[in-house]
């Protein structure tokens, strides 16, 4: 059965109208009466009831930014009098609810209204609803009185029985707004009112327990924050206690980088520095970041060897001898190995170790093709010079903080790798080999390339400074060794603060050595042979270098002994082979299986590639250092219409522009070379470069391809034993290229018995070695005429060119 409340006795009563606040039946209230509204509204009450015996009466009305709410409460002056602070003052209860009606007149200067009193009436017995809501409110209210310490209160609401009263109880509530406690005036009905001011308690209990839970946490972090504190700064004590107990002084502590600063042998502005972030860390606490950068830094600098160095073995023969038995030929690199320590050697001498803040360090670039030993030259010249070695691999790398190191402010920030070499070597002297630099790469994060140019100047990098140590690092004492393949993929600028030293790989000769002094006996120890178990003649070295891996390098070469190896020592272990055993050149192909390469002069002369007209041999570079290339030509059908020049074998815009001006020259002078030309015009003409696979692009191509143009139209075959370079120009020049030594031992390696090179390239010869000369027949030729005259066989029998 649901609660009512119905509109009853008119009454007529002064307003005492109160700003931000409401008054609830059943609050007393002491109200301050030198407010003019309070005092006129009280006085005009009093007024009224002077010669009647009820106490006065007001009607207590909220206003609201200056507008009057719609229910009043009815208020009885209960007396009149001081207030605590000595005002004047009138303590009014509130008797029930009035509903405001039109204005009025009255005795005084207060403004009257009509009304009306709202009675409540609430079912008895109580529904279980209400009962349950009654129980509820309590509970919520008596927990929160009990938080606040107000146990008095607490027995005063529990003996409240009526809904009403005990929702309009809440107006004492100091956590309600204005708004919320004029919301439950004007509920009339006290079932709805009471449920109203239930939701509003457990409203405030839960924003209490969250505020409360915060407050606990953050109390707790503070408390921890001390005690680690304080346990701290006892640790210290007891640490100082200790030391003074040892008889230990307080310099001596690990911890202490102040000191550790001090007794190293720092130059003075690395000194100065580090003083400054011992200075910082002092003034950080021990819960800072900072505290930890700060650390790691000063280890770093601390660990670095900024004063010292290994002394020079200035035995150049010494030198010499060790960089000979090590590696076999590259005589450019040893040669200026040696010439660096003499140099070096008598700088010394003559007290110019250091000449305007620089020493005397080198740059070297190591440019050859894959296995001809660059990499472990690097540690070859460290050995013959005294020095530590050093290697950092920059292939792949695309971080320009690689090379420079990253800002300190970023977390996990390390120094680059070149200082990080200088900490791993150290000394500040060491044999540093930057390999495969003409792999680094560049993206979104820099160009690391760009980053090397400071480190590879020996005008600057006596000043160089990492991004993370930021204090300036000698490296003008460092030997640096960069090794690249492909020498257009290194950037120009970084390329012009190096030494060029080429590696073009290795004579049959030189292999054969390397693989009986080297290769070998390191493939013996791996296969767990003793040395005169297994012995390989020069024969059959010289077999497996030049048929069984053509290279210019020896990976391949070394892969094919330990094969061979293996094969042996498992053949032993199934009693099929007897130890020692020497190893002839006819044993390979049954231990390792057919020759891969033979030359096309061992080959039947039917199945050469030059047995047919239109077909020569040319040398091209690569990045696995230098090979043969077959050029092939041929006519199309004048029927079938195709007119033009038709190029295959995935060809550069070099290549495609040196193929049209070998066929422009033939056209233009077919008639003097006594060529049938005059169907070109008429007919497609088709170049093709086997190994399509494979990119291919440069000039020097040229002659290859007008002497198959030549052939083609002749009828005349190119001679097998004839390989030939150089670019091509309209009037029949043949213009000088690059890689001749490459080339030639590319040729030798082929089974090539005649050359031809541009003239111009003749003082190239010096860089081949004897022994290749010795075997090829070079001819330096200025014009085109020259090379059809040697490449081309006699024609025995006119050939037409539709033939």
């Amino acid at each position: 059965m649901a609660s009512e409340s119905t509109v009853s006795v008119p009454l007529t009563l002064p307003v005492l109208p109160l700003d931000d606040e409401v008054v609830l039946p059943g609050m007393v209230v002491p109200l301050d009466l030198s407010d003019n509204d309070v005092r006129a509204a009280v006085e005009a009450a009093q007024a009224a009831a002077r010669g009647t015996t009820g106490k006065p009466r007001v009607l207590l009305v909220p206003r609201i930014d200056g507008a009057y709410a719609s229910t009043g409460v009815l208020g009885t002056v209960e007396q009149v009098g001081r207030l605590s602070d000595g005002d004047p003052g009138a303590l009014i209860r509130g008797r029930g609810r009035v509903r405001i009606g039109a204005g009025t007149t009255g005795p005084g200067a207060a403004l009257w209204v009509e009304g009306a009193t709202v009675e409540e009436t609430v079912p008895d017995p109580l529904p279980g609803q209400v009962t349950e809501l009654v129980k509820e409110y309590k509970a919520l209210a008596t927990d929160w009185l009990k938080k606040r310490g107000a146990w008095q209160v607490v027995d005063r609401v529990q003996q409240i029985d009526g809904v009403g009263a005990l929702a309009d109880n809440s107006g004492y509530s100091p956590f309600l707004t204005t708004a919320q406690k004029v919301e439950l005036l004007e509920t009339a009905d006290p079932v709805a009112r009471l449920r109203l001011a239930t939701e509003q308690l457990r409203e405030h209990l839960a924003e209490q327990d969250v505020a409360e839970s915060i407050a606990k946490d953050v109390q707790e972090g503070v408390d921890k924050q001390q005690r680690e504190f304080l346990l701290r700064r006892q640790l210290e004590a007891v640490r100082k206690e200790l030391r003074e107990l040892n008889g230990e002084s307080e310099g001596e502590e690990s911890d202490d980088y102040r000191a550790r600063v001090e007794a190293a042998d720092l130059p003075e502005k690395v000194r100065e520095a580090a003083l400054k972030e011992v200075d910082k860390l002092e003034r950080s606490s021990d819960q800072s970041p900072e505290g930890s950068w700060i650390r790691t830094w000063l280890d770093t600098v601390l660990e670095l060897p900024w004063n010292e160095r290994t002394e020079d073995q200035y035995d150049i023969q010494g030198a010499k001898t060790v960089l000979d038995a090590e590696h076999a030929g590259l005589d450019d690199v040893k040669e200026r190995i040696t010439e660096y320590l003499a140099v070096r050697k008598r700088r010394a001498e003559r007290g110019l170790g250091v000449v305007g803040g620089r020493r005397g360090g080198a740059v070297l670039a190591l440019v050859g093709p894959p296995g001809v030993g660059k990499t472990s030259l690097g540690e070859s010249v460290a050995h013959a010079m005294g020095r530590k070695f050093v290697r950092v691999a920059l292939g792949g790398v695309r971080d320009e903080a690689e090379i420079r190191g990253h800002r300190r402010t970023y977390v996990g920030a390390l120094p680059g790798r070149i200082v990080r070499a200088i900490k791993e070597a150290g000394s500040m002297n060491p044999v540093v080999l930057l390999d495969e630099i003409d792999k680094v790469g560049s993206d979104f994060r820099g160009d690391p390339a760009a980053a090397l140019l400071e480190v590879l100047d020996p005008a600057q990098n006596h000043t160089f400074r990492d991004h993370y140590l930021e204090v300036e690092l000698d490296l003008s004492d460092v030997v640096f060794l960069a090794t690249a393949n492909v020498l257009e993929a290194i950037p120009e600028a970084l390329l012009d603060r190096m030494e060029l030293v080429r590696l073009d790989g290795y004579t049959e000769d030189e292999k054969v050595v390397i693989a009986r002094d080297h290769l070998l006996p390191r493939q013996l120890e791996r296969a767990g042979l003793e040395p005169g178990e297994v012995v390989l003649e020069d024969a059959s070295l010289r077999k497996l270098a030049g048929e069984y891996t053509r290279e210019a390098g020896v990976r391949n070469l070394e892969r094919s002994i330990a094969r061979l190896l293996r094969k042996v020592a498992a053949q032993h272990e199934l009693g099929d082979r007897e130890l020692p055993f020497t190893v002839t050149p006819e044993d390979l192909r049954a231990l390792i299986g057919r020759p891969h390469h033979i030359p096309e002069s061992a080959q039947d002369p039917a199945e050469r590639r030059t047995s047919v007209p239109g077909v020569a041999t040319g040398l091209a570079v690569t990045g696995a250092g230098g090979d043969v290339l077959f050029v092939e030509a041929s006519l199309a059908d004048p029927e079938t219409g195709a007119a033009g020049l038709t190029l295959t074998g995935q060809l550069g815009d070099v290549m495609k522009e040196s193929a049209q001006i070998a066929l422009s020259f033939l056209r233009s002078h077919g008639a003097e070379l006594e060529l049938p030309v005059t169907g070109l015009k008429d007919r497609g003409v088709h170049i093709h470069f086997p190994a399509g696979a494979v990119p291919k692009d440069g000039p020097s191509a040229g002659i290859t391809m007008t002497t198959a143009l030549a052939s083609l139209l002749s009828g005349r075959l190119v001679r097998t034993d004839v390989a030939m370079t150089g670019e091509v120009s309209l009037t029949g020049r043949v213009l000088p290229i690059g890689g001749v030594k490459q080339k030639l031992l590319a040729a030798h390696r082929a089974g090539i018995t005649t050359v031809v090179i541009p003239k111009r390239n003749e003082a190239d010869l010096d860089d081949v070695p004897a022994e290749i000369l010795d075997t090829l027949e070079v001819h330096p030729v200025t014009d085109v005429r020259q090379v059809l005259e040697i490449a081309l066989t006699p024609a025995e029998v006119a050939v037409s060119a539709a033939a």
